[in-house]
Parts: C-alpha cells; sequence; structure tokens
C-alpha cells in the first residue's frame, strides 16, 4: 500500500472541512443563543461534530 502524503485539493480538504466546521459550531450557537431556531441551530452542531470527525478520519 502506497502511504504518500496528501496533495493538492487532497490537502486543502481538511483545512477547508475545519473552516466550515468552525462556521457551523459558530452559527449554530448563534441561532441557539439568540432563540431563533433551536432545532437548526441544534443541527449545524451535530454537523461540526461530523466535520471533525471526517477530518480526524482523514488525518490519523
Amino acid at each position: 500500500m502506497n502511504t504518500q502524503t496528501l496533495t493538492g485539493i487532497g490537502a486543502a480538504a481538511p483545512a477547508i472541512a475545519m473552516l466550515g466546521m468552525l462556521a457551523c459550531l459558530i452559527g449554530g450557537g448563534y441561532l441557539i443563543a439568540t432563540r431563533r431556531d433551536r432545532k437548526k441551530g441544534v443541527l449545524l452542531l451535530v454537523m461540526s461534530v461530523v466535520l471533525l470527525g471526517n477530518v480526524l478520519v482523514w488525518t490519523l
């Protein structure tokens, strides 16, 4: 099996996913804190956890 390091878009994907995770985390927290739409806020927080899990799987 070839254990080559990530190149091109593969190298940028974890960083892009982490930026998306941060945006979902902030957006979900904002929706919950301002009591605008709790259900969507919780879904955004769940999505941020899933994105974090994906990044951990990609990098480990």
